[in-house]
């Protein structure tokens, strides 16, 4: 049977969440239980405490994780990157990238109904708030459809209250990863005079969450996030999804007591319908609407065990699994994408392996010759340039390895200060006769605190006395 001979695509021409008039049609779904809703909560029990554990974990007096895009300053577990790891950044974006490709080949939306901040906190979160406030869903539109009164107006109260609180709490947590824990104590601890930046991105940040839990809601993941409407080219016949088996379920029919059942599996219930998020009948087919949370799995399973047929006539599956009864396989693209993606990784790995806590560059200054200097010696002047990646100090000295000569520093001496560069010049001094060419290739070490943890390879460039 094909899909198309089962299916009403006429579904496709409206979206859940707009009435026929154009106005907001407020989702209300039933409250989700089930195996796989139990285990969803227990992802997110372990995702939200790590979402809030992180800013308070420290590393050497720094934060585990950082992400201050003002002042360009980023650490990811407790290693500090700058404008000068642009590169390690750019090539992680793009392995990033194609892992989202990567895993939505083959895995489908799982990461929008398990792991997306958004459905983690707007359903196992707020609408659990909203359960034990409102009741159910039958409840729910019950009292939106009800006129004001003391009970309705004590539920919003104290609903929107609790909301706020946690949206106050999320901006909190958001703005420790963006400007670190310590800033954040300060700006909670301060007068709004002192700190205005700080007071009103936590208020815009609060305000911002509290709009899209409390009201914008499942419209985040159907008319905002770029990620469902790029599903239509990243899913293929050969992607898992949660999907309705219309071979088994098709035709669709009704219970009827004594009478031998000759339709499809599917009993037309419309829990399926009932439990869904954002609005739509998982029947008519995969939809960029699904986040894949699996609550439609869930409400059938329960079903079939109630009439005693097998389950899984909601699951995850792929189209051609559906239809051919074949299990899933990895297709050519997806190998294509996985030889990329390892290739990508491995560049990061060994970028981040080579990577310096200090970076130190030394180069003969530009247009400038040797310089005759007393007791029948040269000198050569050098630029230098010194990068702290730490979070301490350093005292910094310089000595000539192989070849006999002395470090003038021009200026104070280079105390490089965390997280800072330290540029300056200095000069070389070398008597002529240890000279053997025009173009003496010579090392330099470079030394912090009695520890070598340098060497950089330049040239000296002076005349030497050809023996006779």
């Amino acid at each position: 049977m094909k899909e198309e001979e089962v299916i009403d695509q006429s579904f496709r021409d409206s979206i859940g969440t707009i009435k026929k008039d154009g106005k907001r049609n407020f989702i209300f779904p039933k409250k989700p239980k089930g195996w796989y809703y139990n285990a969803r909560t227990l992802v997110s029990v372990f995702l939200l405490a790590i979402l809030f554990g992180l800013p308070f974990i420290e590393v050497h007096g720094q934060p585990l994780f950082l992400f201050n895009v003002f002042e360009r300053k980023f650490i990811i577990f407790g290693v500090f990157f700058g404008p000068y790891d642009f590169h390690i950044f750019l090539l992680s974006f793009i392995a990033l990238v194609v892992f989202v490709i990567l895993f939505t080949a083959i895995y489908g939306r799982i990461f929008c109904g398990w792991i997306c901040p958004q459905t983690v906190f707007m359903e196992l979160v707020f609408r659990k708030i909203e359960y034990w406030i409102d009741g159910d869903f039958r409840e729910q539109r019950k009292l939106r459809a009800a006129p004001w009164s003391g009970k309705k107006i004590f539920k919003r109260v104290l609903k929107n209250a609790i909301f706020l609180g946690i949206a106050y709490l999320i901006a909190h947590t958001f703005m420790a990863y963006l400007v670190g824990l310590d800033e954040v104590r300060e700006i909670v601890s301060s007068s709004p005079s002192d700190r205005p930046g700080g007071f009103i991105a936590m208020n815009v940040f609060t305000a911002l969450f509290f709009f899209v839990f409390a009201w914008f809601r499942e419209q985040a993941c159907i008319i905002v996030c770029p990620y469902g409407r790029l599903q239509g080219v990243l899913l293929d016949q050969n992607s898992l999804a949660v999907t309705y088996d219309f071979v088994r379920g098709e035709p669709r029919g009704k219970i009827v007591k004594n009478e031998e059942r000759t339709t499809g599996d599917c009993i037309d219930c419309k829990l399926c319908v009932d439990v869904c998020p954002t609005g739509i009948d998982i029947r008519n087919g995969i939809q960029m609407e699904c986040v894949n949370c699996t609550a439609c799995m869930d409400a059938c399973d329960e079903v079939m065990t109630k009439i005693d047929r097998p389950k899984g006539l909601i699951r995850l599956d792929s189209l051609n699994g559906v239809q051919t009864g074949k299990k899933f396989s990895f297709s050519v693209r997806v190998g294509i994408y996985t030889g990329v993606l390892i290739i990508l990784v491995s560049i990061i790995a060994v970028l981040m392996a080579n990577r310096k806590d200090v970076e130190v560059n030394i180069l003969r200054t530009p247009g400038m010759l040797y310089q005759d200097q007393p007791g029948g010696k040269l000198s050569n002047l050098y630029n230098f340039h010194v990068i702290n990646k730490t979070f301490h100090d350093m005292n910094i000295d310089l000595k000539v390895k192989g070849l006999a000569g002395e470090i003038k520093v021009l200026g104070s001496k280079p105390d490089v200060k965390q997280l800072e560069v330290y540029e300056g010049r200095f000069m070389l001094i070398v008597d002529q006769k240890d000279l053997k060419a025009l173009n003496t290739k010579i090392e330099i070490a470079v030394i912090e605190d009695g520890k070598e943890i340098e060497t950089i390879k330049t040239s000296f460039l002076g005349k030497f006395e050809e023996k006779k």
